[in-house]
C-alpha cells in the first residue's frame, strides 16, 4: 500500500544552517518520531531503530537510511526501510528541497512516499495514511523549532 505526502515548512534560519541539519545524525534523531538510534555508517548511509505505535500494532523497525541526489545545500533525496519482524515491514523516502527566503529564513518542502506491508498493511489505508501524515508533520515541525532555535 503506497501513499504520498506533501509538505512545507518555512525555518528561521539561513540554507546552510539547515542543510547541515538535514546531515546531522543527532539532529534527524532527536526529531524522528520513535526514533531510539540512528548512526552514520557512511557519509550517506545511516542505521536506524524506531519504535513505532500505528492503531493497535506497536513494533521495532530496524532498518537502513540513505541519502542520495545531493545537492548541497539546495535538495537531497532521504530513502529508508525498515523491517518490523511480524508486524511486517515499512519503506519510504522522500525529496527535500531548500530555497532562500531572505537571509535568516529558508522554506522546506518535501514530498514523501511511503510503502507498508505485512500486518501494517492490513489495519487499512485511512488509519496508515493519517499516522503517516502525523508522522511527517511530527517530523518537519520538530525538526523546524530545533533549527529556528539555533
Amino acid at each position: 500500500m503506497a501513499l504520498v505526502i506533501e509538505g512545507e515548512e518555512r525555518i528561521e534560519a539561513s540554507i546552510d544552517t539547515v542543510w547541515k541539519a538535514l546531515n546531522n545524525p543527532e539532529v534527524l534523531k532527536e526529531c524522528l518520531p520513535g526514533c531510539q538510534s540512528l548512526e552514520m555508517k557512511s557519509d550517506t548511509e545511516m542505521a536506524a531503530t524506531i519504535v513505532l505505535k500505528i492503531g493497535p500494532i506497536k513494533a521495532t523497525f530496524l532498518g537502513e537510511v540513505t541519502l542520495t541526489n545531493l545537492n548541497p545545500p539546495h535538495s537531497y533525496t532521504i530513502q529508508g526501510e525498515g523491517k518490523g519482524g511480524i508486524a511486517g515491514f515499512a519503506k519510504g523516502g522522500a525529496d527535500v528541497a531548500l530555497t532562500e527566503d531572505g537571509p535568516n529564513a529558508t522554506v522546506l518542502k518535501y514530498e514523501a512516499k511511503a510503502d507498508v506491508g505485512g500486518k501494517i498493511a492490513q489495519l487499512g489505508s485511512r488509519l496508515i495514511t493519517s499516522t503517516s501524515k502525523k508522522l511527517a508533520g511530527q517530523f518537519f515541525s520538530s525538526f523546524n523549532q530545533k533549527v529556528s532555535a539555533g
